[in-house]
């Protein structure tokens, strides 16, 4: 379970794919995409190997992760400071870092949870599933209503 007042792990992940892609994206638009495409890179890779559910190779452990997202948040505030960058770039760069800040400091590192069968339908912490087989069957019957009066009409437009 997520501990108050922060974020599930699977969110930061994205999160993280999120300002990496940002800052990629301004450092492509930049008269010297050097610093903030390579502080785009470093923050995606480190999203794509942290042992999350959105990872691409699950390499590091989330404590791990934990410390390299802090390290990260270093050399991003550092590389907000280096001399030569444009304005533009700069500005959007810091904007971008505060994100990433805020992202890093509200994130739960802790490890997931394992429930069994049982925990998931009678407790609390199996609402969440509860409601999500829920919205699958609805949209299932929704889904099988439409098919059988799209078929309808295309029977009788026959």
């Amino acid at each position: 379970m997520v501990a108050e007042g922060k974020r599930a792990f699977w969110l930061h992940q994205a999160a993280e794919y999120v300002v990496g892609g940002a800052l990629v994206a301004s450092g492509l638009q930049s008269v010297d995409p050097l610093v903030p495409t390579a502080l785009g890179a470093l923050i995606v890779i480190n999203a794509a190997v942290a042992d999350a559910p959105l990872a691409a190779f699950r390499k590091v452990g989330r404590r791990a992760h934990r410390v390299l997202d802090y390290l990260l948040v270093a050399i991003a505030v550092a590389a907000c400071a280096l001399p030569g960058l444009e304005t533009n770039t700069r500005l959007v760069q810091i904007l971008v870092v505060v994100v990433f800040v805020v992202v890093v400091v509200r994130t739960d590192y802790s490890a997931p949870v394992k429930k069994g069968i049982t925990e998931l339908s009678g407790t609390p912490d199996g609402r969440a599933d509860e409601i999500g087989r829920l919205a699958g069957r609805t949209a299932g019957r929704l889904a099988g209503r439409v098919r059988a009066r799209m078929k309808q009409s295309n029977d009788e437009s026959a």
